[in-house]
């Protein structure tokens, strides 16, 4: 069925042309190439919702995108962008007006069906969350990056973590899931320690709320790991993985909990069963690419009142849709801190 992009009429009378701007990633040589490009509507991809998107965000799997042999994505050409927020414009699904404003992301967004670097896309209903306190600009700064630092937070609440507990460990504190984390952990009153090998961005976590900000962990990465370590923390949010996931498990408090969600130190795990069998450590995988609908609109109803964070602006960057592959080249090289929010409508 051949249906016209009608938006709800608004005060600034948005309309829509016959085409749409795109970013897209194609395949060229031994490369990948992004680039903008006019598209009809017979492009977008199957769904209920059509989405007139306002904003996306950059990630480092936007950049994975990109990327030659990055592993995300199964198909070219696409559309990256695995972050979307904005308005419907078109409903075939009874939960959802036009008019409504909703964000969507993971499951197949960006790395196998176009994503939010488009200004027009459309999705399953089931994927898409409302936004009812948030405005998209907000949402999209919160991201999948967002989600996942209030997955992780979640964790160590529900498995009995509190303030009392003692200080919580935020290793890549300065990305956008730890970041987030610290944001977030200090809004509950956690005394939080702030993980970083980027010496220019103390005062920025400090402002954040860390009350300590401390360099890469482990402090020699080419020392042979120890089983077990001095114990310190009571909790921790690990967005390394690697040999500093290694180095939190064996410097955990008894009983302790980590949430891990990161891989840029590598996919590896160097450690023994000593810190899980003597001092009880719970070891809580964090995913936010397949976690089922009703759990993730649970979350982002939280980030949207008592796990809002309450300093995006200090770790907000926004840059056109046009700009966006400066920031995926800069992001690939860990020189991005916080939260780049892409501007799509008007954008190109």
């Amino acid at each position: 069925m051949n249906r016209q992009l009608s938006p709800k009429v608004s005060e600034d009378r948005m309309t829509v042309a016959e085409t749409y701007s795109a970013l897209v990633a194609r395949e060229s040589g031994d490369g990948v190439v992004l680039a903008a490009e006019e598209r009809n509507e017979s492009d977008l991809p199957a769904g209920e919702l059509t989405i007139a998107v306002h904003y996306s965000s950059v990630n480092f799997k936007d950049a994975l995108a990109v990327s030659p042999r990055g592993g995300v994505v199964r198909e070219y050409p696409i559309v990256p962008g695995i972050d979307l927020a904005g308005e419907v414009v078109a409903s075939e699904h009874p939960g959802f007006v036009a008019g409504d404003l909703v964000l969507a992301h993971g499951y197949e967004i960006g790395v196998s069906r176009d994503g939010g670097f488009a200004e027009f896309t459309r999705v399953p209903a089931d994927w898409a969350v409302k936004l009812t306190a948030l405005s998209p600009r907000e949402a999209a700064t919160i991201g999948t990056a967002g989600f996942t630092a209030a997955l992780s937070v979640a964790a160590l609440l529900d498995n009995g973590v509190t303030p009392e507990s003692g200080p919580v460990l935020v290793t890549g504190a300065t990305g956008g899931v730890g970041s987030v984390s610290v944001d977030l952990l200090a809004g509950l009153g956690f005394e939080v320690v702030a993980s970083t090998g980027k010496s220019d961005a103390h005062s920025l976590l400090r402002e954040l709320g860390a009350a300590r900000v401390i360099g890469r962990l482990p402090e020699d990465p080419d020392a042979k790991p120890r089983p077990l370590g001095r114990s310190e923390w009571a909790a921790a949010v690990d967005c390394v993985g690697g040999a500093t996931l290694a180095y939190v498990l064996s410097t955990m408090r008894y009983d302790g909990v980590v949430a891990a969600s990161g891989l840029t130190g590598g996919p590896g795990l160097n450690t023994t069963v000593l810190p899980f069998i003597l001092r009880g450590v719970r070891l809580v995988g964090i995913d936010s690419v397949q976690l089922g609908i009703e759990r993730r609109r649970e979350v982002w109803a939280r980030l949207q009142t008592d796990l809002r964070p309450k300093h995006l602006q200090l770790v907000t960057n926004e840059v056109a849709a046009r700009d966006v592959s400066d920031v995926l080249a800069t992001i690939k090289k860990g020189g991005v801190t916080g939260r780049t929010v892409v501007q799509i409508q008007g954008g190109f």
